[in-house]
């Protein structure tokens, strides 16, 4: 524990502080360090600088200029071209060809003219001779089917007709209400009912209840109203003499204005400074990361 300052219990939150593995060790700090030690003592390789470019030689890498190709010959496209056509021509055996006439137009809808073999037959407009339509011989007639599925309609079905049964009014309300009565028969007592059914939290219809309802509270009677108190004689009006006051004014006291000192702080044991006990002391946690990576 130092003997000047705050402890290592109010520092760190420990008994004593941990010894330290670098001891007496020079302290360097890392600001305006150099990356590369090494490279920033001894002497650096200097370039020459770049070289802007200009019509002198001195901004290429080459001393003096020097051509793509070197003793080329000049040539005209042109004239290549009409000697190429010259050449090719020579090697025609006769002259060119040329049509007899020239194509034929037609003078109008339905003429033949400027074709090559005419009109054709299969084509004509006239009329051909046919012979007599005889028309085909008619079907057999029967009767017509007759209307209806076949399940209440009479003489629709091949064999014999359905006997006829009777439907008494409301049948099936008159056997649903025989059977809820044999229901009721057979039944001893009431509905079973189990506790721990699981039930929801809402009921479907919220004005049902299986419990009887309580008896009708009365209303209370009511009380007769007291009449408002009316005082026997309106208030007093405030004035010079206190008249309108429940006491008489008080008599005034001179007190002399005094300035209270404010005591000075003592120190001494029986007044001391009272100093709140320091609380918990946050101390060295390993991170996770670090944990893992040790482990």
């Amino acid at each position: 524990m130092p003997v000047e300052g705050k402890s290592d219990m109010e520092r760190i939150g420990l008994f004593s502080e941990m010894s330290y593995v670098t001891i007496g060790d020079k302290y360097v700090s890392h600001y305006m360090r150099p990356f590369n030690e090494a490279v920033s003592k001894n002497r650096q390789m200097l370039a020459g600088g770049t070289k802007t470019l200009s019509a002198l030689q001195a901004g290429y890498f080459e001393p003096q200029f020097v051509r793509i190709f070197s003793g080329e010959a000049y040539s005209n496209p042109g004239q290549l071209r009409r000697r190429y056509r010259m050449a090719e021509s020579k090697k025609n055996l006769g002259k060119a060809f040329l049509p007899s006439n020239g194509h034929k137009l037609p003078c109008g809808l339905g003429s033949f003219y400027g074709t090559i073999g005419g009109s054709y037959t299969y084509f004509s407009p006239q009329l051909k001779s046919k012979e007599r339509y005889i028309p085909p011989g008619k079907n057999f007639y029967t009767n017509p089917g007759k209307k209806g599925t076949g399940y209440g309609y009479a003489n629709l079905t091949i064999g014999e007709q359905y006997p006829y049964e009777p439907d008494g009014y409301e049948v099936e309300r008159i056997n649903a209400k025989k059977a809820q009565e044999e229901h009721k028969r057979l039944v001893k007592g009431g509905p079973f009912k189990l506790k721990l059914y699981p039930q929801e939290y809402f009921d479907v219809n919220p004005y049902f209840n299986d419990k009887p309802l309580p008896p009708v509270k009365k209303p209370p009677l009511k009380k007769p109203i007291a009449p408002p108190f009316k005082p026997t004689s309106p208030a007093k009006k405030s004035g010079g003499m206190k008249g309108g006051t429940f006491d008489p004014y008080p008599s005034h006291s001179a007190d002399p204005y005094v300035i209270k000192k404010s005591k000075a702080v003592t120190t001494n044991k029986e007044r001391q400074i009272f100093h709140p006990p320091p609380g918990p002391k946050s101390r060295p946690v390993t991170s996770i990361i670090t944990l893992n990576v040790t482990r």
